[in-house]
């Protein structure tokens, strides 16, 4: 493990509505101006430059005043859901009445816009199809959507391969001419874009009136502050005003039901919500609906205006979760039981591909993310179906997983079936038969291509705190004044701590009573760490994140661990 404590620039301008600490903190993400920090509307980027947008929001306000059937296609992950929920209650409020959704069932039809999927939307008589998080790649299905004399509006964010699809119009950041300035929008973003721009469409037709009242669409942002944190999205500026506001309003009391069963299924509270409770309780129920059933009920839970039926939705999506953690954890023992083999026979390949042939489908891409935490190397996990194996993949900072994708496919042309996906995670499909190949074409590729890439895990260290900074009042502000996460990543310090007790806690977790220097206690808990420390007593430098523990209506300051070693 290699520890980098990050840089503060001297730079002339200051943070002035900010602490010291606070300041440090932005300045070190690349923040130097309050305006940065301001999540307002007032502050997001305008529409104008998102290529597709005003041919996508005419195509849907003339099925809107026409009062045709649209049908919205979309993913089985927490953005395609929130994607697809934002899509039929913005469209609703605009006035459409004959809107439907379909959600491809990943074992019956895989991923994206197939010519199976179209076969299936067709049968209800839809006028236009609009893809959510999806459809960028699907060519042969928007071949099929328009033999058979479907509109079709793709919105989408996974980056474009050479060929796009014959869309009547796509609104993707990532497509090639679009000069958007994020590129790092999730799907539900982009739905929510497409439906900001179809409302001015409607309204420069005079559509709406007193009858039919302009919605303000800031009632969606819930949605999109779930599926932006979700999706794991490098959280620029944009996404940042974007998370934030979405939390806010959840905070408020003013988000829909759904999300609100959810946080009461996961014990969270809704008033206190940061974006580690989206991304750790909230998002992997709503997954786990796509990976071991049927999307559906997560859709239909954030589309539930009543509170009781959204419970009874997510009670049973809490159920599947559970579901899903029993079937990883035997998974994932045998992925790690694997790759500790192949460590023993010889040293470690920087591509790992791990597979069982009776590993469940739905859950290969969690097992790829715990076997590249535990190894930090990309991993690639497969599993059956019918004569392919499908794969679920996980980079490591500096390697884009996709664009290594491709470069196997161009380099081995035979071997890879169908892929996409983008930096940090990917999905393909590749021949039963081929698999051994693929390995190697891949660990070929990533020594061709990717040898500069670091395989060792690095730490981005805040430094120290002060001893008048390690307090429940830091914790809060810090956890709730910004929505942290990918590339704006929640504050890591370090410092050194004397053990005063520690008790090891189901499933190998860790839990510390600590002393300081200056003699104050407080307590830690090191998730999964009795497999990296040993040590009982003495003292330890540890690599932390500051958090607020609440039992019995208790509040207190306790510290995540991410790393120990002797001090």
């Amino acid at each position: 493990m290699d520890v980098i404590r990050r840089q503060s620039p001297d730079h002339t301008h200051t943070l002035h509505a900010f602490p010291p600490l606070v300041q440090r903190l932005l300045m070190s993400r690349g923040v130097f101006n309050q305006d940065d920090v301001d999540f307002t509307l007032k502050h997001l980027l305008p529409p104008d430059n998102l290529k597709g947008v005003d041919s996508a929001a005419n195509l849907i306000a003339d099925s809107i005043m026409k009062n045709e059937h649209i049908k919205v296609i979309g993913d089985y992950d927490a953005d395609g859901a929130t994607s697809t929920a934002l899509c039929i209650r913005c469209l609703g409020a605009m006035g459409a009445h004959k809107v439907s959704y379909l959600v491809p069932n990943r074992f019956e039809y895989g991923y994206g816009l197939s010519p199976k999927v179209v076969e299936v939307a067709a049968q209800s008589h839809p006028d236009l199809l609009i893809t959510v998080d999806n459809g960028i790649a699907s060519v042969a299905g928007a071949d099929a959507a328009k033999a058979m004399g479907l509109k079709l509006v793709v919105t989408d964010h996974h980056l474009a391969a050479e060929e796009l699809p014959c869309a009547d119009a796509i609104v993707n950041p990532n497509q090639p001419g679009c000069s958007f300035p994020s590129k790092a929008m999730a799907g539900v973003g982009v739905a929510f874009y497409t439906m900001l721009a179809v409302r001015k469409c409607l309204r420069e037709r005079a559509w709406f009136n007193e009858q039919r009242v302009e919605p303000n669409l800031a009632f969606v942002l819930d949605l999109v502050a779930l599926g932006t944190i979700a999706d794991l999205v490098p959280l620029d500026r944009n996404n940042r005003i974007l998370a934030a506001l979405g939390l806010e309003r959840i905070r408020q009391g003013k988000a829909c039901p759904g999300i609100y069963s959810l946080l009461q299924v996961a014990k969270r509270q809704y008033s206190r919500i940061v974006s580690s409770d989206i991304a750790f309780a909230v998002a992997p129920r709503i997954n786990a609906a796509g990976r071991l059933d049927d999307m559906s009920e997560g859709i239909e839970c954030l589309l539930s205006d009543d509170m009781n039926q959204a419970l009874t939705l997510a009670a049973r999506l809490d159920e599947l979760n559970r579901e899903r953690k029993q079937i990883e954890v035997s998974m994932k023992l045998q992925a790690e039981a694997y790759v500790e083999k192949l460590m023993r026979a010889a040293s470690l390949p920087k591509g790992i591909v791990v597979y069982e042939s009776d590993w469940h489908e739905g859950v290969i891409g969690i097992v790829a993310s715990r076997v590249k935490e535990k190894f930090y190397r990309p991993v690639i996990a497969f599993a059956d179906s019918d004569e392919f194996v499908k794969g679920s993949a996980r980079s490591i900072s500096g390697l884009h997983m996709r664009d290594c994708l491709d470069l196997v496919d161009k380099q081995y042309p035979d071997l890879i079936v169908k892929f996409g996906g983008h930096a940090m995670a990917a999905g393909l499909t590749v021949h039963k038969s081929k698999l051994n190949e693929f390995e190697k074409a891949l660990n070929s590729v990533l020594d061709q291509h990717f040898s500069a890439v670091n395989y060792q895990q690095v730490l981005l260290s805040d430094g120290e705190l002060m001893p008048q900074e390690m307090n429940l009042q830091t914790a809060e502000e810090l956890a709730t004044r910004f929505p942290w996460g990918q590339a704006f990543e929640e504050p890591l310090f370090e410092g050194v701590f004397h053990i005063e007790s520690c008790k090891v806690l189901n499933g190998g977790h860790l839990k510390w009573l600590l002393r300081q220097d200056t003699g104050v206690l407080i307590d830690a808990i090191y998730f999964n760490g009795e497999s990296h420390v040993q040590q009982t007593s003495g003292a330890l430098k540890l690599f932390y994140r500051l958090s607020v523990n609440e039992f019995r209506n208790n509040r207190s300051l306790q510290l995540i661990v991410e790393w120990a070693q002797p001090a």
